[in-house]
């Protein structure tokens, strides 16, 4: 009855050191890359009614995905920072000698984490993906007056007297190249009166050598006798889309919601083809949790010796290598899985395993 109280100032005091400097690191690298991508966007004021409140609104929007970009790297080096602090103060050597091993000061540490790493990866399936569809729908606008985005309906686009709507635009991986691909397609034709005299429903449309074509096109055509519909399972497309701009709408797979990744890997597969780009994207969202704890639970380690003769300079440097070491480690096996034909939750799956082994080993030896 009397430790139960003193263990919970103790993991408060583990905590809130390593919060306050996460918190801190947090700030400085999210603040710094959306300072140098506010940067870029000076050199787009002034074209095609590009304001400065809308390079602005436009940051503003991508605050939360960076948000979620960083966490991983600020919990890492945030955790050493903090750690380092209290090992340079003598705390965490006093903690030691009243008998508290290494994995249970880690583990002080990781519960922290671990609930904020769930508010955090709640943003990026909620708040995140949101804003990241409101900015690239704000830099669409500006590189075409006749395309739009919405968050709810997808792609508008106007060509000519023809009005055409997709549900999502697609990255198709195929031969080791990303290409354009539209998914649910409907086209609405108008007369110069402005009444609708055909209307085109595609599953799909793609872009070959400059060439579209219609999926599973079924052609609905409005005249005096009535509607007459016929289906088409490939039809040439004329149109004046471009898909070099259509491009710049396509959301990066990494910025979507888990449930949007799932919904376009389902219409890729049900074509029979490749969804690897989405794949992986999905795995990377479903497994953020285990790769944020342990990156943490192996880099803290280094509180304990190295980092207690050290000052500042020093955990930041190693905080900093460790996050570059992980990241290349990360890429790197994940890239090496998917080229071997390995599942894509195994390839991403695999350097958190790693480091999950090379943690029990050092724990059980030195903990």
């Amino acid at each position: 009855m009397i430790a139960l109280p003193a263990v919970k100032r103790v993991d408060r005091l583990i905590a809130s050191s390593v919060l306050g400097m996460l918190v801190i690191v947090w700030i400085i690298l999210v603040g710094f890359d959306t300072l140098s991508q506010f940067l870029r966007q000076l050199g787009d004021v002034g074209k095609d009614g590009y304001s400065m409140a809308d390079a602005i609104i436009f940051i503003a929007w991508t605050v939360p995905r960076r948000m979620y970009q960083w966490f991983g790297s600020a919990a890492l080096i945030g955790g050493l920072l903090g750690l380092g602090g209290l090992a340079t103060s003598g705390e965490l050597t006093a903690l030691r000698a009243a008998g508290m091993s290494k994995l249970r000061v880690v583990q002080s540490v990781v519960v922290m984490l671990a609930i904020l790493t769930g508010a955090v990866m709640l943003m990026g399936e909620t708040v995140a993906p949101y804003g990241a569809q409101r900015a690239q729908a704000m830099q669409l606008r500006m590189h075409s007056q006749q395309l739009g985005m919405t968050t709810g309906s997808g792609l508008w686009a106007r060509d000519g007297n023809n009005f055409i709507n997709a549900k999502a635009v697609l990255a198709r991986h195929e031969h080791g190249k990303v290409h354009v691909q539209l998914a649910d397609v409907r086209i609405f034709s108008l007369d110069d009166n402005g009444e609708l005299t055909k209307f085109v429903h595609a599953k799909g449309a793609v872009n070959e050598g400059g060439h579209w074509t219609l999926e599973d096109a079924r052609v609905s055509t409005l005249d005096e006798q009535g509607v007459h519909s016929g289906v088409d399972a490939s039809k040439a497309w004329s149109t004046n889309l471009d898909a070099g701009v259509l491009k710049q709408s396509v959301i990066h797979p990494e910025y979507l919601s888990m449930s949007d990744l799932l919904r376009n890997m389902r219409y890729l597969e049900h074509n029979n083809q490749n969804p690897i780009v989405y794949a992986k994207a999905f795995w990377e969202h479903a497994l953020y949790p285990v790769n944020v704890l342990v990156l943490v639970l192996c880099a803290l380690p280094f509180a304990f010796g190295a980092l207690r003769s050290g000052g500042l300079g020093k955990r930041l440097f190693i905080g900093v290598v460790l996050a570059l070491a992980w990241y290349f480690l990360q890429q790197g096996l994940t890239n090496m899985g998917i080229v071997y034909g390995a599942p894509a939750w195994l390839a991403d799956l695999l350097p958190a395993l790693v480091l999950a082994i090379a943690a029990t080993v050092y724990f059980r030896r030195y903990g």
